[in-house]
């Protein structure tokens, strides 16, 4: 049986040129199932790792009760002086609480790529702030200074953005900001932000109050007893959250869209891409029948023509499932677009081929084939011999 498997397979392969137009249907169909749907995953990946490198664990982020995000949250400088004071949170040299309060707000800049505004973060922070974010660093220019109308801008957002290259000058609510340096985060979202002097940031935009309060805890382990003193306390109405945590509720309206969209769209494609390698290896088969039933009258079993047509099937698919990924990796991978976050900002993220998602689309090209390719072998398997032969 291994012998006459391996003869079989090797006639049909050898035979597969002949019907190029065919197989292509099969390949291409299913590369355009796998490119689609790794490339909207993609978005997703890179959504969601953009997101978690944001939250860092010995962190942790106060929002004002019932606030799902920062920019609808909002504090007195009580509160946040308050909130500094809580027990396990790290101190400095000088015996200070490692933490911000930060006001967030949103301002319109023109896009690079069409020119439309589109909204960005303004976050305004305290000086204790690049103790709090060691994954900060200046990589063009310099730091902004405090009391002055300086800004640094997020490696993303100068890749999407107009007019913040270091240099440039920026009008909000009437007042000039000069964007003095870039800084990189490691690739998270705070690089889609614009960040500037806090007090300054009120003053320019009329404000008294903060947005968020961001501390950084002696340990992970510090937190239950952080929010237990928090929440206990009469003078406040604030909730408490890793920042892990928070990031991740942020980021999950997105990336269940995103989701959906990819096994929505791909999921019909895919569909329709098993289908048509149900036409194609039906049609192999009918053409073949000759072929197929004098195998069977000169001893071949059933079997080793089942599996011909099967192999044939899964290669071709397995073939296009490559191509499809591959082509996803070569377009897609490590562009960077930007998306709406949950405070209606954009959120500047690069496209991310993960090798998780190049294995899931090979494997679903290989399903598909599987399926195309499995009851066209067992209809010829089926095929009276009798029958096929008096077709001559």
């Amino acid at each position: 049986m291994f012998k006459q498997t391996s003869a079989v397979v090797a006639m049909n392969l050898r035979a597969v040129p002949q019907r190029l137009g065919a197989s292509s249907v099969i390949v291409v169909g299913i590369a355009g199932v796998v490119a689609v749907l790794v490339s909207v995953l993609a978005m997703a990946t890179g959504f969601n790792q953009t997101v978690a490198k944001a939250g860092s664990p010995d962190r942790a982020i106060v929002l004002r009760g019932g606030s799902q995000a920062e920019i609808n949250s909002g504090m007195g400088r009580d509160s946040v002086q308050t909130v500094l004071d809580s027990p396990g949170i790290r101190k400095d040299a000088d015996g200070k609480p490692i933490g911000t309060g930060d006001m967030v707000t949103i301002v319109n800049l023109p896009k690079i790529s069409d020119g439309s505004d589109s909204n960005v973060t303004l976050r305004g922070t305290g000086a204790k702030f690049t103790r709090l974010r060691p994954e900060l660093r200046i990589v063009q220019g310099r730091m902004f200074e405090p009391a002055v109308r300086e800004l640094i801008v997020g490696e993303a957002a100068l890749k999407q953005f107009k007019g913040v290259t270091v240099g440039s000058r920026l009008n909000f609510r009437e007042s000039d900001w000069t964007i003095v340096g870039v800084f990189s985060t490691g690739g998270d979202n705070h690089e889609s932000e614009l960040i500037g002097d806090v007090d300054t940031v009120q003053s320019a935009f009329r404000r008294t109050g903060f947005s968020s309060i961001t501390v950084l805890l002696e340990s992970p382990d510090s937190f239950e007893a952080f929010k237990d003193h928090l929440t206990t306390d009469p003078t406040l109405t604030v909730d408490a959250k890793r920042e892990p945590e928070y990031y991740a509720e942020q980021s999950k309206q997105i990336t269940t869209l995103l989701n959906f969209m990819a096994y929505f769209v791909g999921g019909i494609m895919a569909i329709g891409a098993t289908f048509g390698a149900l036409n194609t290896m039906y049609s192999a088969v009918s053409a073949r029948g000759i072929e197929i039933a004098t195998l069977r009258a000169i001893g071949f079993g059933a079997m080793p023509v089942v599996i011909s047509i099967f192999v044939e099937a899964l290669l071709l698919s397995l073939l296009g499932g490559i191509i499809g990924a591959a082509l996803a990796w070569v377009f897609f991978n490590g562009n960077a677009v930007s998306t709406l976050g949950s405070n209606f900002s954009q959120v500047v993220f690069q496209l991310t081929v993960s090798p998780a998602l190049v294995i899931s689309g090979i494997v679903l090209a290989c399903v598909i084939g599987s399926l195309g390719g499995l009851f066209p072998a067992i209809r010829a398997a089926r095929l009276p011999i009798a029958t096929a032969l008096r077709a001559t």
